[in-house]
């Protein structure tokens, strides 16, 4: 919340402005060989963080750092640059009275600005996911399977396609994360390293830069529960918005094909299958 105010003011927005004070700033506060000494002695992103005000410095279990949060948030792609690449909905169904059912559009480098939706039941929040896959003709629906049994069951009743996706179930690479929603968390940390852009939100910046990994004794990837990350979340607030743009990166998809394309292979198939035995050779 401290980094919002300070990137507010460099942003020149009317009645505010930043400055920012290093250890070298404040004068006679640290004597110049301790402050020599505290550099060696610390790792780098330590240094940075606490003795030369970078928020940009990420934590040394951090998964995604402030910084590339804030740099994602700056990109905009154009339709132009993603129309070849596949749209994907990410479903986060709310566990708990308080927790909100997010659904993050995604289109190649481009995330687009989640729908989020409080207080509604199953059948209200399947009608309204119903909806936008019919605005949106997505190549891709991913639900999260753990509260959201209800809602996948009526979208398939309704003949929509969605895949449900366990956010504790086996990894696709079990020798590397513990369980699949780790490892969809840094399939979208890479995302962004490489170039994602997301919305300017807030909330959405705070919840991907604050949760922290470790690796368990077999050396896979862990991440921090969501129960742990909501003690730290302004509001005691659940990650929803980060993990319903975590669930577009749970298998890999590809374009869909116009249907009239399929309809001309089909019918270019069906006439070579054909056999006519009146026909001379």
């Amino acid at each position: 919340m401290f980094s919002e105010l300070f990137y507010k003011g460099l942003s020149d927005a009317e009645g505010w402005a930043a400055k920012r004070y290093t250890v070298y700033d404040t004068e006679s506060s640290i004597r110049p060989d301790e402050i020599k000494r505290l550099k060696a002695d610390m790792p780098e992103q330590s240094w940075l963080r606490e003795y030369m005000c970078d928020f940009s410095a990420s934590g040394d279990d951090q998964l995604v750092s402030l910084g590339d949060a804030e740099d994602a948030a700056k990109r905009v792609y154009q339709s132009a640059d993603v129309k070849h690449s596949p749209t994907i909905l990410g479903v986060d169904i709310a566990r708990f009275g308080m927790d909100r059912s997010v659904v993050f559009k995604r289109q190649g480098n481009q995330a687009f600005k989640p729908v989020v939706y409080k207080g509604i039941d199953n059948m209200d929040l399947a009608a309204r996911v119903a909806n936008l896959i019919e605005e949106h003709n997505p190549d891709a629906v991913f639900c999260d399977s753990g509260a959201g049994g209800g809602v996948i069951d009526r979208l398939r009743q309704l003949s929509y396609d969605v895949i449900e996706i366990p956010f504790g179930g086996k990894a696709i690479h079990p020798d590397k994360y513990i369980n699949r929603r780790t490892e969809m968390w840094y399939l979208l940390k890479e995302w962004i390293e490489m170039g994602g852009a997301i919305p300017n939100d807030v909330a959405l910046k705070q919840e991907l830069a604050t949760p922290v990994y470790w690796f368990d004794n077999q050396g896979r990837k862990v991440l921090e529960s969501k129960d742990q990350i909501k003690k730290r979340l302004q509001g005691a607030g659940s990650p929803d918005l980060a993990d319903a743009l975590a669930l577009t990166f749970a298998l890999p998809v590809s374009k869909k094909q116009p249907e009239d394309i399929y309809i001309k292979r089909r019918k270019e198939t069906t006439q070579k299958a054909e056999y006519d035995p009146y026909t001379r050779m």
